[in-house]
């Protein structure tokens, strides 16, 4: 298992080694040799519990990604082939075509020169986290269902992204909640809850602010009852968390509309991270003996396994260049320092120094590369642009009406999402747009766009991402109880986390802060202004412990 997981003051590997050893033991139950067909959006979600090494000493031959049509031609003869895939309709109907396509080319008069090596094949289907009725009836309807040997689920509701932070990787989770009215993710954050109890023990202290909070806790409560695995540590006195804290993303609507200024941030809002992976133009990084035209994309995994990228994700930008030319220098020196040792001994030491010092120096090399892409962009009027009109709303500086900068940017037909993220930026700043703003930004986006985005703006008033003003300003109060907007700061060695969005603190942030510090004057002022009910719960029979926790409602 991978040792950067066990850096922090709570064991992570040990999510990481629960969720393979399940995994293993499903697998497992299917004799002989295997094919697994994955599910796409579990290709990177697995891969951070179970390496291919590791499927391959339990005797999975090749992974395959799921789509229609007939099954792949494998390599090997296998005995069993095994769907791994998410309770989703749309998987069903791909894995329903699979067979489907498999069974037509068994007919008598069907050119395959394996037919004996088909019939022999078992089929299985692993859902990830949880089995669906739904999912099954539709196998049955379509006439498969009878196929499956095995139907089982395989219970991982917490990937292990770093040793802070794990996620369940449900990016649908707020669009089914506000626009689909499907509570079924809810239950799943309240397993998720209850399967860190199993493996840490239980919770000290809960505390939750938003409208699903209170139907998470309730939920919690009463799996709690039922009976835990006879390995569950909840069963005994156990401690490692102390705190969690519960809040739903409707708190802090603001915080993922800004734009995040560290190194790693600037990675995700400019090219995407997916489970700790990123995909990068390959052309940067082609050194003389690879071969260019092979290359579309590099992909980097971004972990704390990388010394350099640990030291340099956190800070601001502006100061990564500068930090990565430093570590240069020091690299450089202590290896022309090492390197005119004459003794036996100091050369021994060199020698065995210098595959950790050409580590660090590939390393340095790559993430110079990021740091100069990201520099391109960042360097950009528009970029600058962009940052300069969050701030100006961040700042509430006349974001009440309808902004030149986000007309301009709708006239110049600009990235949709980009312009998007202003105007809910703007809502939630002001606590709602004005009927007039709000009818003027539809009607330039759906003449601009085109009209099927008139259904984008009623999903984001549908989901509360835009709304009509009200006449309480409860943001306002908010920045200025909680000191959201942070003028000055060291973007070097900052002391506030504002740093990470330029100038603002992010409202969920804060809310811990003073949660953790037990600050109930500020906090009596503030929750009442926040959206949903307060949830409040403390095991009296656990010890305290050393862990906050932060869940929200996009399963983070």
């Amino acid at each position: 298992m991978a040792n950067y997981l066990t850096s922090s003051r709570v064991n992570i590997s040990l999510l990481q080694e629960n969720a393979a050893k399940d995994l293993i033991y499903l697998l497992d139950k299917c004799d002989g040799p295997k094919v697994i067909i994955l599910d796409e959006g579990l290709t990177r979600p697995i891969g951070l519990i179970a390496t291919y090494s590791l499927l391959r000493e339990h005797d999975v031959k090749e992974v395959f990604i799921l789509n229609t049509g007939k099954l792949s031609n494998f390599r090997e003869k296998v005995k069993n082939v095994i769907f791994i895939t998410r309770p989703f309709l749309t998987h069903m109907d791909m894995i329903c075509d699979n067979i489907h396509k498999y069974v037509i080319s068994l007919q008598p008069n069907y050119d395959l020169e394996n037919q004996d090596d088909l019939k022999q094949r078992e089929y299985h289907l692993f859902f990830v986290p949880t089995r669906s009725l739904l999912c099954e009836k539709r196998l049955e309807r379509k006439g498969v269902l009878g196929n499956f040997v095995l139907i089982e689920e395989f219970c991982c509701f917490l990937f292990p992204l770093e040793n802070d932070l794990m996620s369940m990787e449900m990016n649908d989770c707020y669009k089914e909640l506000s626009l689909e009215n499907d509570p079924t993710c809810l239950y799943r954050v309240a397993q998720a809850i209850v399967s860190l109890e199993d493996l840490y023990g239980r919770i000290g202290r809960i505390t939750g602010k938003g409208p699903v909070v209170k139907q998470v806790w309730d939920l919690v409560s009463k799996i709690s009852l039922e009976p835990r695995k006879p390995s569950s540590k909840a069963n005994r006195n156990y401690k490692t968390i102390d705190h969690l804290v519960l809040i739903d993303r409707s708190v802090d609507l603001m915080t993922p509309m800004a734009t995040q200024l560290t190194f790693e941030g600037l990675i995700d809002e400019l090219f995407g991270i997916d489970c700790c992976t990123v995909e990068l133009p390959a052309n940067k990084f082609v050194s003389e003996e690879d071969n260019a035209n092979t290359l579309t994309c590099k992909k980097l995994v971004l972990n704390s396994n990388d010394e350099i990228f640990a030291e340099t994700r956190n800070k601001h930008f502006n100061a990564v260049l500068m930090n990565l030319s430093k570590r240069a220098k020091h690299i450089t020196s202590e290896y022309d320092e090492n390197r005119s040792g004459k003794t036996v001994q100091e050369m021994k030491q060199l020698v065995s120094k210098l595959p950790y010092m050409l580590a660090l120096k590939k390393q340095l090399s790559t993430y110079t590369t990021v740091a100069e892409l990201i520099k391109e962009l960042t360097d950009k009027t528009s970029f600058r642009d962009l940052i300069n009109v969050q701030q100006e709303l961040i700042l509430g500086i006349e974001s009440d009406k309808v902004l030149p900068q986000i007309e301009d940017l709708i006239s110049n037909k600009c990235d949709l999402i980009t312009v998007l993220r202003l105007i809910c930026m703007q809502s939630a700043v002001n606590s709602g747009l004005k009927q007039k703003t709000l009818e003027y930004y539809k009607r330039e986006i759906i003449q601009v766009y085109g009209f099927k985005h008139l259904i984008t703006m009623t999903h984001l008033e549908n989901a509360g991402l835009i709304k009509i003003q009200a006449n309480s300003r409860s943001y306002a109060v908010c920045r200025r109880l909680l000191n959201l907007d942070v003028y000055e700061m060291s973007e070097v060695d900052p002391d506030d986390i504002n740093y990470v969005y330029g100038i603002y603190a992010p409202l969920s942030v804060r809310l811990i802060q003073h949660i953790s510090k037990s600050d109930s004057k500020i906090l009596s002022d503030v929750l009442p202004l926040l959206p949903g009910p307060i949830v409040e719960h403390v095991n009296p029979d656990v010890d305290q412990g050393i862990l906050f926790i932060y869940f929200n409602s996009d399963g983070l």
